[in-house]
């Protein structure tokens, strides 16, 4: 009964790939966002003024670390919980992949989610009459909360890390003496 019951357990991992499949599908989403900005961006250009370029250039950086990030929880989150990925061979494979486990994935979410609220928070101060002082305020208080929580998610991996050398130290220092 309990050879079933973990053979159960271990291949429901596998109810997990639908969901990297729809991320794929958030990325197509995202890639036909980035062509609409793209387009949006490249229409106005006889006319367009250092802020709206710059303002163009964020939206178009802000869509590509969204990619980015779900690129990362794809492969990573596949190889972490799924199946490893038969790519070691492929002369594209990118040097990361195989290497982020689920804490460095925890921190490069973190670390995206941060980058991008700070890229819109950007954008916001560019543009600062457009924006209530309460929105604003808002925004920049929810930016600090992510900050924080990057922060306080680091050291709590030190933290965790460090205990684990130390444990390990320990543990071959007296069976060594």
């Amino acid at each position: 009964m309990e050879k079933a019951i973990e053979r159960v357990l271990f291949a429901s991992r596998w109810l997990m790939a639908p969901m990297y499949l729809g991320l794929v599908g958030a990325l197509t989403i995202l890639l036909w966002a980035f062509l609409m900005e793209l387009w949006h961006f490249a229409s106005g250009l006889p006319d367009i003024g250092v802020d709206e370029a710059v303002m163009g250039a964020l939206a178009l950086i802000d869509l590509s670390l969204a990619a980015n990030l779900i690129i990362i929880v794809i492969f990573s989150g596949y190889e972490n919980f799924v199946s490893r990925m038969d790519t070691a061979h492929h002369e594209d494979r990118p040097d990361w992949q195989g290497e982020v486990d689920f804490s460095t994935l925890k921190l490069k979410l973190v670390a995206s989610i941060v980058a991008i609220s700070g890229i819109h928070l950007l954008k916001i101060f560019m543009i600062l009459g457009a924006y209530p002082a309460e929105k604003i305020r808002w925004m920049v208080i929810i930016h600090l909360v992510f900050v924080i929580s990057g922060v306080l998610l680091a050291a709590m991996d030190w933290i965790s890390n460090h205990a684990k050398s130390l444990k390990k130290s320990a543990k071959y220092g007296r069976a060594e003496g």
